[in-house]
Protein backbone atom coordinates (compact mmCIF):
# COMPACT_ATOMS: atom_id res chain seq x y z
CA UNK A 1 0.00 0.00 0.00
CA UNK A 2 1.45 3.56 -0.80
CA UNK A 3 1.46 6.14 1.28
CA UNK A 4 -1.20 7.86 -0.49
CA UNK A 5 -3.67 5.18 0.03
CA UNK A 6 -2.85 4.37 3.50
CA UNK A 7 -3.74 7.98 4.52
CA UNK A 8 -6.62 7.87 2.38
CA UNK A 9 -7.64 4.83 4.30
CA UNK A 10 -7.32 6.83 7.84
CA UNK A 11 -9.19 9.31 6.55
CA UNK A 12 -12.13 7.11 5.70
CA UNK A 13 -11.42 4.95 8.78
CA UNK A 14 -11.63 8.70 10.93
CA UNK A 15 -15.38 8.68 11.71
CA UNK A 16 -17.79 9.92 14.96
CA UNK A 17 -17.99 7.07 17.32
CA UNK A 18 -20.30 7.87 20.29
CA UNK A 19 -20.79 4.10 21.46
CA UNK A 20 -17.11 4.56 23.64
CA UNK A 21 -15.99 2.60 26.49
CA UNK A 22 -12.72 3.44 28.85
CA UNK A 23 -10.62 0.44 27.55
CA UNK A 24 -8.00 1.99 25.62
CA UNK A 25 -5.84 -0.05 23.23
CA UNK A 26 -3.16 1.72 24.35
CA UNK A 27 -1.30 3.79 27.05
CA UNK A 28 -2.43 7.26 28.17
CA UNK A 29 1.37 8.21 27.82
CA UNK A 30 0.85 7.22 23.83
CA UNK A 31 -2.24 9.63 23.39
CA UNK A 32 -0.44 12.54 24.94
CA UNK A 33 3.06 12.39 22.91
CA UNK A 34 0.54 12.26 19.66
CA UNK A 35 -1.41 15.80 20.62
CA UNK A 36 2.12 16.33 21.47
CA UNK A 37 3.25 15.74 18.05
CA UNK A 38 0.13 17.14 16.17
CA UNK A 39 0.92 20.46 18.34
CA UNK A 40 4.52 20.85 16.51
CA UNK A 41 3.75 19.70 13.07
CA UNK A 42 0.34 20.78 12.57
CA UNK A 43 0.31 24.49 10.60
CA UNK A 44 -1.16 27.34 11.79
CA UNK A 45 -1.68 30.53 9.82
CA UNK A 46 1.47 33.07 9.84
CA UNK A 47 2.93 30.08 11.72
CA UNK A 48 0.92 31.39 14.98
CA UNK A 49 0.66 27.98 16.46
CA UNK A 50 -2.43 29.55 18.47
CA UNK A 51 -3.91 25.99 19.02
CA UNK A 52 -3.81 24.92 22.78
CA UNK A 53 -4.88 21.84 24.41
CA UNK A 54 -6.12 19.88 27.50
CA UNK A 55 -6.07 16.56 27.93
CA UNK A 56 -8.35 15.07 30.57
CA UNK A 57 -8.70 11.49 31.81
CA UNK A 58 -10.35 9.43 34.34
CA UNK A 59 -12.00 11.56 36.70
CA UNK A 60 -11.40 14.95 35.14
CA UNK A 61 -12.88 13.58 32.00
CA UNK A 62 -16.07 12.68 33.59
CA UNK A 63 -15.95 15.99 35.86
CA UNK A 64 -16.29 17.86 32.34
CA UNK A 65 -19.42 15.54 31.62
CA UNK A 66 -20.63 16.69 35.05
CA UNK A 67 -20.18 19.91 34.21
CA UNK A 68 -21.83 19.64 30.85
CA UNK A 69 -24.78 17.91 32.48
CA UNK A 70 -25.20 20.62 35.30
CA UNK A 71 -25.03 23.43 33.05
CA UNK A 72 -27.17 22.30 30.71
CA UNK A 73 -29.95 21.05 33.52
CA UNK A 74 -30.27 24.52 34.79
CA UNK A 75 -30.86 25.81 31.50
CA UNK A 76 -33.28 23.10 30.62
CA UNK A 77 -35.85 22.85 33.62
CA UNK A 78 -38.35 20.03 32.30
CA UNK A 79 -37.04 16.47 33.36
CA UNK A 80 -38.98 15.05 30.17
CA UNK A 81 -37.23 17.29 27.61
CA UNK A 82 -33.78 16.89 29.64
CA UNK A 83 -33.71 13.21 29.24
CA UNK A 84 -32.44 12.86 25.59
CA UNK A 85 -29.60 15.01 26.17
CA UNK A 86 -28.66 13.25 29.76
CA UNK A 87 -28.52 10.30 27.93
CA UNK A 88 -25.49 11.33 25.26
CA UNK A 89 -24.02 12.98 27.73
CA UNK A 90 -23.60 9.25 30.00
CA UNK A 91 -22.64 8.36 26.53
CA UNK A 92 -19.96 10.82 26.66
CA UNK A 93 -18.79 9.63 30.62
CA UNK A 94 -18.38 6.23 29.11
CA UNK A 95 -15.36 7.48 27.26
CA UNK A 96 -11.99 7.49 28.86
CA UNK A 97 -11.18 10.96 28.36
CA UNK A 98 -11.84 13.97 26.67
CA UNK A 99 -8.97 16.69 24.72
CA UNK A 100 -10.43 20.51 25.02
CA UNK A 101 -9.35 22.87 21.94
CA UNK A 102 -8.57 26.59 22.47
CA UNK A 103 -7.08 29.25 20.69
CA UNK A 104 -4.79 32.00 22.60
CA UNK A 105 -7.02 35.33 21.95
CA UNK A 106 -3.88 37.02 22.87
CA UNK A 107 -1.72 35.59 19.93
CA UNK A 108 -4.20 36.60 17.83
CA UNK A 109 -4.94 39.84 18.85
CA UNK A 110 -1.05 40.24 18.53
CA UNK A 111 -1.21 39.30 14.86
CA UNK A 112 -3.97 41.42 14.22
CA UNK A 113 -1.95 44.29 15.63
CA UNK A 114 1.12 43.73 13.78
CA UNK A 115 -0.48 42.68 10.36
CA UNK A 116 -3.31 45.22 10.09
CA UNK A 117 -4.43 44.78 6.78
CA UNK A 118 -5.55 40.92 7.51
CA UNK A 119 -7.01 42.33 11.09
CA UNK A 120 -10.47 41.40 10.37
CA UNK A 121 -9.45 37.66 9.00
CA UNK A 122 -6.90 36.17 11.81
CA UNK A 123 -10.31 35.31 14.12
CA UNK A 124 -11.34 32.93 11.11
CA UNK A 125 -8.10 31.84 10.43
CA UNK A 126 -7.52 30.97 14.25
CA UNK A 127 -10.65 28.89 13.65
CA UNK A 128 -8.99 27.02 10.82
CA UNK A 129 -6.16 26.78 12.42
CA UNK A 130 -8.05 24.95 15.35
CA UNK A 131 -10.30 22.77 12.81
CA UNK A 132 -6.89 21.27 11.25
CA UNK A 133 -5.12 20.39 14.93
CA UNK A 134 -8.74 18.82 15.78
CA UNK A 135 -9.12 16.88 12.52
CA UNK A 136 -5.37 15.65 12.92
CA UNK A 137 -5.81 14.23 16.30
CA UNK A 138 -8.95 12.70 15.15
CA UNK A 139 -7.25 10.86 12.54
CA UNK A 140 -4.62 9.85 14.44
CA UNK A 141 -6.71 8.38 17.34
CA UNK A 142 -8.33 6.41 14.59
CA UNK A 143 -4.96 4.72 13.68
CA UNK A 144 -4.71 3.05 16.80
CA UNK A 145 -8.59 2.19 16.67
CA UNK A 146 -9.92 4.76 19.08
CA UNK A 147 -13.15 5.84 18.53
CA UNK A 148 -13.72 9.68 18.76
CA UNK A 149 -16.19 12.17 18.17
CA UNK A 150 -16.47 15.92 18.33
CA UNK A 151 -18.74 18.53 20.46
CA UNK A 152 -19.13 22.36 21.28
CA UNK A 153 -20.60 22.62 24.49
CA UNK A 154 -18.90 26.10 24.63
CA UNK A 155 -19.75 28.87 25.40
CA UNK A 156 -22.34 27.62 27.85
CA UNK A 157 -19.67 25.68 30.05
CA UNK A 158 -16.77 28.13 29.40
CA UNK A 159 -16.51 29.47 32.51
CA UNK A 160 -16.86 25.95 34.86
CA UNK A 161 -14.28 24.87 32.62
CA UNK A 162 -11.67 27.79 33.09
CA UNK A 163 -12.59 27.76 36.70
CA UNK A 164 -11.85 24.12 37.49
CA UNK A 165 -8.56 23.53 35.64
CA UNK A 166 -7.45 26.85 35.92
CA UNK A 167 -7.60 27.77 32.72
CA UNK A 168 -5.74 31.11 30.85
CA UNK A 169 -7.65 33.66 30.74
CA UNK A 170 -7.16 34.32 26.94
CA UNK A 171 -7.12 31.02 25.95
CA UNK A 172 -10.93 30.74 24.07
CA UNK A 173 -12.83 27.26 24.40
CA UNK A 174 -13.72 25.90 20.65
CA UNK A 175 -14.84 22.13 20.95
CA UNK A 176 -14.47 19.32 23.12
CA UNK A 177 -13.36 15.64 21.92
CA UNK A 178 -14.58 12.55 23.40
CA UNK A 179 -12.28 9.22 22.85
CA UNK A 180 -12.21 5.81 24.41
CA UNK A 181 -12.22 2.35 23.20
CA UNK A 182 -14.55 0.99 20.37
CA UNK A 183 -17.70 -0.23 21.80
CA UNK A 184 -19.80 -0.24 18.18
CA UNK A 185 -18.63 0.87 15.08
CA UNK A 186 -20.23 4.21 13.49
CA UNK A 187 -22.97 3.22 10.98
CA UNK A 188 -23.63 3.64 7.27
CA UNK A 189 -22.52 7.31 5.88
CA UNK A 190 -24.34 8.82 2.93
CA UNK A 191 -22.61 11.09 0.52
CA UNK A 192 -23.88 14.78 -1.68
CA UNK A 193 -22.97 13.66 -5.31
CA UNK A 194 -19.22 14.49 -6.06
CA UNK A 195 -20.63 16.80 -8.85
CA UNK A 196 -22.23 18.76 -6.72
CA UNK A 197 -19.28 19.28 -4.80
CA UNK A 198 -16.15 19.81 -6.98
CA UNK A 199 -15.56 21.74 -10.04
CA UNK A 200 -12.34 21.13 -12.33
CA UNK A 201 -11.19 23.73 -14.76
CA UNK A 202 -8.22 23.27 -17.36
Amino acid sequence: MSKLQHLQQLAETRRSIYALSKQLPVAKEEIVNLVEHTLLHTPSAFNSQSTRIIVLFGDDHEKLWQITEDTLRGIVNDDEKFKPTQQKIEGFKAGAGSILFFEDDSVVKGLQENFALYADKFPDWSHHTSGMHQYVIWTKLAALNIGANLQHYNPVIDDQVAKTWNVDKDWHLIAQMVFGGIEQPAGDKSFEPIEKRLKVHG
